[in-house]
């Protein structure tokens, strides 16, 4: 299996939901903007989106986009799934909240937009995060266990810290005892942001 990616991009959370499940995976650096990997191949072959992350699996086929690939990663390691009635549906529910309310909200950060965009979408990114508050109180997204959605949740709070977007409690204690698991470690360490 093969996670294409990018250093600090979306992609990192699928790096450590891969770590976290022990999926033996290749990685291969994306340079996003050529549109090469360090190989020199051209993504555009590889994932005519054009961005990352993609996930080639063994069977040839491929995944793009952070929702399938980390619901596909909870498949193979039950173990970073929710547990329960409605599990799945949860899941996905907050995976899409995550990939469709915070991460696109980065959009401007990330555009060069003028300061007053990038307030406005510090704003919007607060709010957004406000109503997840409750649920990392005291440990991850979804009780006392660590789950692929929590993983999409600390990259985009690397986001932040990268922006200086400063976020309220708990996130600040979330955000360390997620950086604390060594799958986490590992994969930081792996795409050199260690």
């Amino acid at each position: 299996m093969i996670l294409y990616y990018s250093p600090g991009a979306c992609s990192l959370a699928d790096h450590i939901a891969l770590n976290e499940a022990g999926l033996a995976h290749d990685l291969v650096k994306v340079d996003l903007r050529a549109k090469k990997t360090e190989a020199d191949d051209d993504f555009w072959q590889i994932n005519p989106k054009g961005y990352v992350p993609a996930l080639g699996l063994d069977n040839g086929e491929l995944l793009s986009e952070n929702v399938a690939i980390m619901t596909w990663i909870a498949g193979q390691e039950p173990n970073l799934a929710p547990k329960g009635e409605m599990a799945q549906i949860r899941l996905i529910e907050t995976l899409t909240y995550i990939s469709t309310e915070l991460h696109k909200a980065f959009g401007p950060f990330f555009s060069g937009a003028a300061d007053d965009a990038k307030a406005a979408a510090g704003e919007r990114i607060k709010k957004r995060l406000s109503l997840l508050a409750p649920r990392v109180e005291q440990g991850y997204l979804f009780g006392p266990d660590f789950t692929v959605a929590d993983a999409y949740l600390f990259t985009m709070l690397t986001w932040c810290k990268r922006v200086g977007l400063e976020v309220d409690a708990p996130f600040p204690a979330y955000f360390e005892r997620v950086a604390a698991r060594e799958a986490v470690k590992r994969s930081l360490a792996e795409e050199g942001l260690a």
